[in-house]
């Protein structure tokens, strides 16, 4: 047996940390001495020890760590390690936009671009027939596989659309998920509505505010916030909830995201 000092030195674990897996109850002494109460551990321990440890530095918690150890086989612990994995994925995904952020706000500073005004221009935009595909999607990224939908509905039931195309934003604030969007592509004549694609009208806008985003679509949030500060400065008019956006130039078309070009369209009305 051996005394908490001398398992520390083996196991490479503080003694602080031992008496902390001890209160727990993820790793208990083999015994105590019942004359001097010394907490006592077994060579037996050493591999329990040692799963606690590799747990630990994969960023198990605590409580996954005494979940895993109590109910150690292959097969959880596989199941457990994948979803950790997953779970790292999404946070390395994360710190790598808030990455790209940066540089993007490091080359807006070295530009001086942090506070680009982009030009708005009042639009009368008229009633379209459409091909239309709407759905409530996880996020705005799904988008695209929509447009795939849509294009791969168009070649199979041999619809001619024309390059005018935009995309209907129905929510009325912005959401992270059950984002409904609505795909529309201008078509010369209406056929039966089939496969959840439906023919309609767009409704016309008579006052339509629309500013041009030149470059990556992360440009887009730093012009719906100028576009804020144009209502400010305009005060007669107001928001009435739906935002389209027509992508000009996007991947299908430029090979280099600087060269994008997306139009924002947000529907006006003038304040009484």
């Amino acid at each position: 047996m051996f005394k908490i000092g001398e398992f520390s030195k083996l196991t490479q674990v503080s003694i602080r940390m031992l008496r902390y897996y001890d209160e727990i109850g993820i790793l208990k002494p083999a015994e105590i001495d019942r004359f001097s109460s010394y907490r006592l551990y077994s060579i037996e321990q050493i591999p329990k020890v040692n799963k606690i440890i590799f747990l630990r530095d994969l960023g198990f918690s605590i409580a996954e760590i005494s979940t895993a150890i109590n109910k150690w086989d292959d097969n959880f612990i596989a199941n457990e390690l994948q979803q950790k994995q997953k779970e790292i994925m999404d946070i390395i995904e994360a710190e790598r936009d808030k990455l790209s952020k940066i540089e993007i706000a490091m080359e807006d500073i070295k530009k001086e671009k942090i506070h680009i005004n982009y030009s708005v221009s009042i639009k009368n935009i008229p009633s379209y027939k459409v091909l239309s595909l709407r759905k409530v999607v996880p996020n705005y990224y799904s988008e695209g596989d929509m447009w795939i939908e849509m294009s791969n509905f168009a070649k199979e039931n041999n619809i001619s659309i024309s390059d005018n195309t935009f995309s209907i934003y129905h929510d009325t604030e912005y959401k992270e998920k059950e984002v409904d969007i609505e795909l529309c592509a201008v078509v010369e004549k209406f056929r039966e509505d089939k496969d959840g694609f439906a023919y309609r009208h767009t409704e016309a806008v008579p006052l339509m505010a629309s500013t041009m985003v030149y470059g990556d679509f992360k440009n887009i949030g730093k012009a719906y916030l100028s576009f804020g500060n144009w209502l400010q400065e305009h005060k007669k008019y107001k928001m009435t909830g739906q935002s389209r956006q027509i992508v000009h130039r996007g991947p299908w078309n430029e090979e280099n995201p600087q060269d994008y070009l997306i139009e924002i369209q947000i529907a006006l009305e003038e304040k009484l």
